[in-house]
């Protein structure tokens, strides 16, 4: 019951090991491990290499389990750490903080040097409450995913409330499944207004649930589209419900958020040129807003993504800017064609002198190099009024417009059409 490659016990051997445990009176503590950048070393370096980093962790995790523990290899770049005793967490837990550390640092490679991380998952066993491999085992995986979407590089142990949420997150899924298959989702709009004239120069595309007559919140069930695979058909299907929406508001701009999992989709691009060929969209009046996080995870495929979006003519915009990682390096790096100023900046630069600095200072750098500025979330005259005079193109928000359905936007376009014509008949033109 060994693994041909690492040499280390395998997966039966574990499950064979923890049912043995279970028999002395005495707790047992399970730590699931997932190297974090393995696949990128395999993609990078090819499969003789990444055997090499497998063969070269089995031996780390040997020698820092010496006596106290046993390490597993389970399969792929997944191995586990077991311990029993009366302290069987307090050792595993030091283990593993241990490995983190040691992962920290680069690993040689013949002629190369490596780095990767682990995200772990941690269990228990208890005299009081057997639990068994299986589930012990689920319960360190269920851990191990949280140290991962909580930052990598982190030990994480298993709580009942993870599978409270882990329930939770199953129901919502369940009925945004039914949502799905019976057209149940709708795509909204809120119009972005030129900051000097007031009209509408663009459409935001809103994507809104109704369950039994009551708006669930989208940071609620876009997350479990995400993390369940759901997020790539929904999201296509609102960019082709958008595009075919727009396609009668002439001289319009339409922006549509992707997610950053449909980002990582090898496939989003042929998907995008296939809808802008569907449709008929005009690719020039479509302009994609991706958020700062999908930024920092992997630059090269960005950049790579980024340039086949942009060879259909289609315009990108970096969106929530002012709440997390992006900088102006990102910003030169990236070249968006847009900038949306998160609401939270826009909020704060009316009563905080240093948010002002910050937001000022982002419209500038952004007017530099020579992209569009928007302001979101603008809800009163007075953070319309701070917006304007920084420099902002576009102002989005309450203030003007709340999200509505296409036939509305269709009328509110026809209703300015006219006032529009009707104040060129007076000879002037009036703001909204």
């Amino acid at each position: 019951m060994t693994d041909s490659l690492s040499g280390l016990p395998n997966r039966r051997a574990l499950h064979v090991d923890v049912a043995r445990y279970a028999q002395a009176d005495d707790e047992i503590a399970l730590a699931l491990v997932d190297l974090d950048g393995f696949k990128s070393v395999n993609d990078h370096y090819g499969h003789y290499t990444g055997d090499k980093l497998i063969k070269e962790c089995a031996a780390i995790l040997s020698d820092l389990c010496a006596k106290d523990a046993r390490a597993y290899r389970l399969g792929g770049d997944e191995f586990a750490i077991l311990v029993m005793g009366p302290i069987a967490g307090n050792i595993l837990e030091g283990i593993c903080r241990r490995l983190l550390q040691r992962l920290a640092k680069p690993i040689a490679l013949q002629d190369r040097q490596v780095t990767i991380g682990a995200s772990i998952g941690l269990s228990r066993s208890t005299p009081a409450a057997r639990t068994s491999s299986a589930d012990l085992l689920r319960q360190s995986d269920v851990a191990m995913y949280a140290s991962k979407t909580g930052g990598k590089m982190r030990c994480t142990w298993f709580n009942d409330e993870f599978d409270r949420k882990l329930e939770q997150s199953q129901k919502v899924e369940r009925a945004l499944r039914r949502a799905v298959a019976g057209n149940e989702l709708q795509v909204l709009y809120q119009p972005l207004v030129d900051a000097t004239t007031s009209e509408i120069v663009a459409v935001e595309a809103l994507l809104r649930w109704a369950q039994d007559g009551v708006a669930v919140d989208p940071s609620a069930f876009i997350a479990v589209a995400e993390e369940t695979g759901l997020i790539n058909a929904i999201g296509s299907w609102v960019l082709r419900q958008a595009c075919t929406d727009a396609l009668a508001w002439d001289g319009l701009k339409l922006s549509v958020n992707v997610s950053p999992a449909q980002l990582r989709n090898a496939d989003f691009p042929i998907q995008l040129g296939h809808i802008l060929e569907e449709t008929g969209f005009p690719p020039d009046r479509l302009e994609l807003e991706i958020t700062e996080t999908y930024l920092v995870g992997d630059p090269v495929i960005v950049c790579r993504s980024l340039e086949m979006i942009r060879s259909f003519g289609v315009g990108v915009a970096l969106d929530d800017f002012g709440t997390g990682y992006a900088s102006i390096g990102f910003l030169r790096k990236f070249r968006f064609e847009k900038l949306k100023i998160d609401r939270s900046l826009i909020v704060e630069a009316a009563d905080d002198e240093g948010s002002r600095a910050m937001m000022v200072s982002s419209i500038a750098v952004a007017r530099a190099m020579n992209m569009f500025v928007t302001a979101e979330g603008v809800e009163t005259a007075a953070q319309a009024a701070l917006a304007r005079t920084a420099g902002c193109d576009h102002l989005q928000g309450w203030l003007y417009y709340k999200a509505v359905t296409a036939d509305e936007i269709t009328r509110q376009l026809a209703k300015n059409a006219i006032r529009i014509t009707g104040d060129h008949r007076h000879g002037h033109v009036a703001h909204a």
